[in-house]
């Protein structure tokens, strides 16, 4: 049994927290001697026990002299709720531990090994340490940059289509592809769409697998145009977040408001009764439980990526993007964009007049395309995912 045989046990036990340990990472443990796992754990949630612990707590005294395989380097400050793991390793008589990755968060970031080393214990690290980092790749943007991973999901046709010329998109991709959908929503903090979106077609935004959890649902409004009978406002759980421009105070001339509330992109002037019900809009949603985050204005629209940091702000680790043309021309345009999940159905809309998947005004120059990396193609149903990072 060797190191890596040891550490995929690991990384597979860290999966099992998927959706569940946000903003902490998914870690795993397993603790083996003689060729033999001892006990093995994962984390399951921020704010409860870490692997190592409960993996620790399994083994008892067959801890001593054992080898320690965590997908995570084990932590070491006291800024959190649960005790630093490196004490309760060294207390344990761990002869050596072997790490996949470095932690990236700064309070760590090797300090957890050097404590262990000068404990006399061996270390070493890198062991699989591609699979470890895809895994927790929303955590690493995160715990670094204090934005949250985000991936733009997209659902087409073969000649790039997302809807007919009359605004039908239901459905382009087959069952399969959408129960896949339905398992990342289980998995990602939040989903975000447009206003149009919601409009258009009225989705709930939720998770419909068994035992799986709703993300945060997130709508870019920048008029606070959602209708009140939304079905995305029926949750009742606090986790719907509109996302819309600052009301500026109005300036009062003749009669008329003159506000830098935008509509269609152009700056308007709002009657006195636009005004306020665009405030008596907000005092009902708050009273639904909706949260109003006011953002940043960028082109008469919300700064995408100012959004971005005020969802980090609301330990908000990893966004995946379900909206239509014009959201999706949006995020590849202001950076925001990690990771690109591409389903392809093997049908052709074509017209000129039809919906493609990425809106917005088409590129001078094709150097200045947007290229996909790190490219991974498989088949689910009869559809095609291509799945790539920016």
């Amino acid at each position: 049994m060797s190191d890596k045989t040891f550490m995929h046990k690991a990384i597979r036990l860290a999966a099992k927290g998927k959706g569940r340990t946000s903003p902490n990472p998914m870690v795993g443990a397993v603790i083996a001697k003689g060729g033999k796992i001892i006990a093995a754990d994962y984390h399951r949630k921020a704010g409860t026990p870490h692997a190592e612990a409960l993996a620790l707590n399994k083994a008892g005294k067959r801890a001593q002299g054992s080898t320690l395989y965590i997908s995570l380097e084990p932590c070491c400050h006291t800024d959190k709720k649960t005790p630093p793991c490196t004490k309760s390793i060294i207390a344990a008589g761990i002869k050596r531990v072997v790490v996949a990755i470095i932690d990236p968060n700064p309070k760590v970031s090797g300090r957890g090994l050097r404590e262990l080393q000068k404990a006399g214990i061996e270390t070493l690290s890198g062991i699989m340490e591609a699979e470890a980092r895809k895994l927790n790749e929303a955590f690493i943007k995160y715990i670094s940059e204090k934005r949250p991973f985000v991936i733009l999901k997209i659902a087409q046709s073969l000649d790039g289509k997302i809807a007919t010329a009359s605004g039908e998109s239901k459905w382009i991709t087959g069952e399969k592809a959408r129960e896949y959908v339905h398992k990342l929503r289980n998995e990602v903090d939040a989903v975000l769409v447009g206003i149009g979106t919601v409009k258009k077609d009225n989705p709930s935004l939720d998770c419909r697998i068994r035992k799986g959890r709703n993300p945060y649902r997130i709508i870019v409004d920048s008029n606070l145009q959602i209708p009140l009978d939304a079905k995305v406002l029926k949750h009742n759980d606090g986790k719907t977040i509109i996302a819309t421009i600052p009301p500026h105070p109005p300036l009062l001339k003749e009669g008329i408001i003159s506000s830098p509330f935008v509509k269609g992109g152009h700056r308007e002037i709002f009657s006195k009764k636009e005004c306020a019900d665009y405030h008596k809009k907000i005092d009902i949603l708050n009273d639904m439980g909706i949260r109003i985050l006011t953002v940043k204005e960028k082109d008469g629209k919300v700064d995408l990526k100012f959004l971005m940091k005020e969802l980090g702000k609301c330990e908000i680790t990893s966004v995946m993007i379900e909206g239509g043309s014009s959201i999706n021309a949006s995020a590849l345009a202001s950076g925001i964009v990690d990771k690109v999940l591409l389903f392809t159905a093997p049908k052709i809309i074509g017209g000129v007049d039809s919906i493609s998947s990425i809106g917005g005004k088409s590129l001078a120059l094709l150097q200045n395309a947007f290229k996909l990396k790190n490219n991974r193609v498989r088949k689910i149903g009869d559809d095609i995912l291509l799945e790539g990072y920016l």
